[in-house]
């Protein structure tokens, strides 16, 4: 017996990949603001010499950058998911 769902009754699901879409880039542009952001706090903290906002700066880049890459992944994954969806 094959049963498979029928994708195709389901409306919007083209909206609900540009959504997803757009608030993925949103997330990616953010993180790697905040990266360039942290960079600069860091820089210039750890060039005057006060080493507990350098720290703060240093952990900043490291938390943003991490959120990037999972920005990334995710985007890579949605599109995984995506491509093994329209495969059932």
């Amino acid at each position: 017996m094959d049963v498979f769902p029928d994708f195709k009754g389901l409306s919007g699901i083209g909206d609900l990949k540009d959504v997803a879409g757009a608030l993925l880039m949103a997330a990616l542009i953010i993180a790697v603001l905040m990266v360039l952001v942290s960079a600069i706090i860091w820089a210039i903290a750890a060039s005057t010499g006060n080493y507990s906002l350098a720290a703060k700066g240093r952990t900043g880049v490291l938390v943003s950058l991490g959120g990037a890459i999972l920005t990334g992944a995710a985007t890579a994954w949605l599109n995984w998911l995506i491509s093994l969806g329209q495969t059932l």
